[in-house]
């Protein structure tokens, strides 16, 4: 029995072919960053696919990272921005930013200066984990769509003016977009997005800012599980359609915890709004004349549905102006407000569903059937506050005993009463509440 040996030639032709064959990520180099060093001439020495990781220390910039690379921080790495203009800019599809921190970067609110500014041919990339403090825009998203920006930590400079910071996260006319798990903090707003779509804002943590989040303009487009404190309004949502608002909580937020100017076919449900109240004086009166907290406020919206949340510990529960008309309220609770409801306007609003209505703390009426549906409506406001909201002065005689024996009238003979917000079946009890559906985060000290 012969045997033959079988050789295989690897020319050159033969090699390039089967490399081609190799997954990319095989092919994919590691590349260690040298701390004080430049980064950008390593990044162009770099291909697609690479991963470049920055031992602790510190690495001026500013960066352009023009190609798919993943750069991935070891604990103390912090990429400096020069004092001017952008940190690190994105260019190319499928980059990775992890575990690094950015700082210094310029301050330019007009020139958009950002930490971290993702151009619109960035499609796909992801920042996470990563630390930003600096006095312009945190990361700024530029008409570029699939980008994921989670669990980072954002600090502005708490020595500026609100009005002079940039933006926590800035999304503008973005699309298929996520960001979610972030903190920010001392920025003017936590995440403002502009003309844009399709994208989800989930579980972030904003605290000591004019916004928590800020819609304009953005349609189709979902709210869930955010936390605000301590803003000046919790969620402005503006000019928007078909937004989905679920499970956001607003606490001890100082004017607004919800804010909505024209918004349209849009849905709020199982959001939690507690504790918005202006300052007050020794006495307990307000420090503005007509500035008192509304939990919720509704400006020139219609067609709106409001279901399963809660507002509380405010001055107003919900106010509604400027033809807010034709919105859906049923299975809320309105608990413990200095005034449950501030409706201006003079044509009917039914706030009851299919026999069911909401649960207002101050109801004073009966359940003779036991069904837990009170058996008369509940109608929060009468002439008199109509009356009182026109001219504030009155309010000298809100307890004079003509203001009462007018009160008494109206609800002895409805015929007197204007037309307004009734709730023909309000409810005898409080809805209980997933409290595990809602992450309180432990705030501790703000400058965090």
């Amino acid at each position: 029995m012969t045997r033959r040996l079988l050789r295989v030639v690897l020319t050159p032709i033969l090699v390039a072919g089967w490399l081609a064959w190799l997954p990319g990520e095989l092919l994919a180099a590691d590349w260690t960053a040298s701390p004080g060093e430049p980064l950008q001439p390593l990044i162009e020495r770099a291909a697609s696919g690479d991963r470049l990781i920055l031992p602790e220390g510190r690495y001026p910039g500013p960066l352009v990272i023009d190609r798919s690379l993943t750069l991935s921080g070891e604990p103390g790495a912090v990429i400096d921005g020069g004092g001017d203009g952008h940190a690190v800019v994105l260019e190319a599809p499928n980059i990775v930013l992890e575990d690094i921190a950015v700082e210094n970067w310029g301050a330019d609110l007009t020139a958009m200066d950002a930490g971290i500014f993702v151009a619109r041919n960035a499609t796909g990339s992801v920042i996470r984990d990563s630390r930003l403090t600096g006095p312009g825009f945190g990361i700024w998203l530029d008409a570029v769509a699939e980008v994921q920006v989670r669990d980072n930590v954002i600090r502005g400079d708490a020595s500026l003016r609100s009005q002079d910071r940039g933006n926590g996260i800035h999304l503008f006319n973005v699309r298929d977009v996520t960001v979610a798990g972030n903190d920010i903090r001392h920025t003017r707003d936590g995440i403002y997005i502009d003309t844009s779509r399709d994208s989800l804002l989930r579980d972030n943590h904003m605290q000591a800012l004019r916004y928590g989040v800020h819609y304009m303009y953005a349609h189709d487009n979902r709210l869930e599980g955010n936390t605000t404190r301590n803003t000046r309004t919790g969620y402005a949502l503006m000019q928007s359609k078909r937004l989905e608002v679920i499970g956001n909580r607003s606490d001890d937020d100082r004017h607004y915890g919800i804010l909505m100017n024209n918004i349209t076919h849009s849905t709020l449900r199982d959001n939690r709004v507690t504790g918005v109240n202006q300052r007050r004086d020794a006495q307990g009166q307000g420090l503005v004349s007509g500035g008192e907290g509304k939990a919720l406020f509704v400006y020139n919206a219609q067609y709106n549905r409001f279901e399963d949340n809660r507002f509380a510990a405010s001055d107003i529960g919900i106010h509604l102006t400027a033809g807010s008309e034709d919105n859906e309220l049923v299975g809320n609770a309105f608990v413990e407000n200095r005034q449950q409801v501030m409706y201006v306007a003079t044509r009917a609003q039914e706030w009851s569903e299919g026999g069911r209505g909401n649960y207002w703390s101050d109801y004073l009426g009966w359940d003779l059937a036991g069904d837990g549906i009170g058996d008369t409506s509940y109608e929060p406001n009468d002439a008199m506050d109509r009356l009182l909201w026109r001219y504030p002065v009155a309010r000298l005689l809100m307890h004079s005993p003509a203001v009462l024996a007018l009160r008494w009238v109206q609800r002895q003979f409805p015929v007197f009463r204007p037309q307004g917000v009734k709730d023909s079946h309000p409810l005898m009890n409080e809805p209980a509440f997933n409290e595990s559906a809602f992450h309180k985060p432990e705030w501790g000290d703000a400058d965090a």
